[in-house]
């Protein structure tokens, strides 16, 4: 294997958004303080979106202020579906990125977003204009990019196109996300072999959902086409609830620590400080 650096994005806003039970404010400032000493590349730690649809995520502005962030260079990513979810989050010097959720399904897009794709195109446009006027990166998530269970026009080359239309709005950073845990290792490589020689300015990463089987074959085809940039969620939590099968969830980031060399993590990725977060996470998780 390539010794190349990977970079690991921890994700506890996805592993804690669908959760029933409010998981108190205290205890996600203690977890996501413990993560920030692991020495990730990123932290996707919470989102301004409605808090009707997703109440776990309401106290996002209140984590964010009480982080100890003197002594780490991981960055924080903030998830948005809008322009008033941007504006909040720009508020806040210490977010890095902005992360848009744009779907080539028109289905999934008004269900999460509630836009047509056509809709969230120029959503794009204006976030993009705030989050630099604010002097933040914007992440897209193109979300069912590797098939979708709507019964929508779907294909590899419709992923292709939209990244096509995407990459002229001055967007650094994609990442291709396996919404409900249908990717084939065959699809991933192609839209990995595909997209990144087609876009090398750009960086191209891999937001996989995962059945505990068949990870593997999916970090592998990831990677062996050409991704560095993984994210993940400790222990597997989260995932998309409309999956409709317990078993699909993130990307367990002890698999990929299982995977990757220590010399691909990186000198800065410290194994017992994640230890210490991964007991944090069984403790504020007990029942998940």
């Amino acid at each position: 294997m390539n010794k190349q650096e990977v970079n690991i994005v921890e994700c506890p806003r996805d592993a804690m958004q669908g959760i029933k039970q409010f998981i108190h404010t205290s205890d996600k400032i203690s977890y996501i303080n413990k993560l920030l000493r692991v020495g990730y590349h990123s932290i996707d730690f919470g989102s301004f979106v409605s808090h009707e649809m997703i109440p776990q995520m309401a106290d996002t502005a209140q984590v964010i202020q009480s982080l100890d962030l003197a002594d780490t260079k991981t960055k924080l990513i903030a998830i948005i579906a809008n322009e008033r979810g941007a504006k909040e989050a720009c508020e806040f010097e210490a977010i890095h990125c902005l992360g848009f959720p744009f779907s080539v399904s028109e289905t999934f897009q008004k269900r999460n977003a509630n836009s047509t794709v056509t809709e969230a195109v120029e959503r794009v446009k204006r976030i993009r204009q705030l989050a630099g006027d604010h002097n933040k990166e914007l992440i897209i998530y193109i979300s069912m990019c590797f098939g979708n269970p709507y019964g929508d026009d779907y294909s590899p080359e419709i992923v292709e196109q939209w990244m096509e239309k995407l990459s002229v709005l001055d967007v650094k950073t994609f990442m291709l996300s396996d919404t409900v845990g249908v990717a084939d290792p065959k699809i991933i490589q192609h839209l990995f072999s595909t997209l990144i020689p087609a876009f090398p300015k750009l960086e191209i990463g891999a937001h996989l959902h995962t059945a505990p089987h068949n990870w593997k074959a999916k970090v592998e085809a990831a990677y062996n086409s050409g991704c560095r940039r993984f994210d993940s969620a400790i222990k597997g939590y989260g995932g998309c609830p409309m999956a409709k099968d317990e078993l699909i969830g993130n990307m367990p980031t002890e698999n990929l620590l299982n995977y990757f060399s220590p010399e691909q993590l990186g000198k800065d990725f410290k194994l017992d400080a994640f230890e210490d977060a991964l007991r944090e996470a069984v403790r504020i998780f007990p029942s998940h």
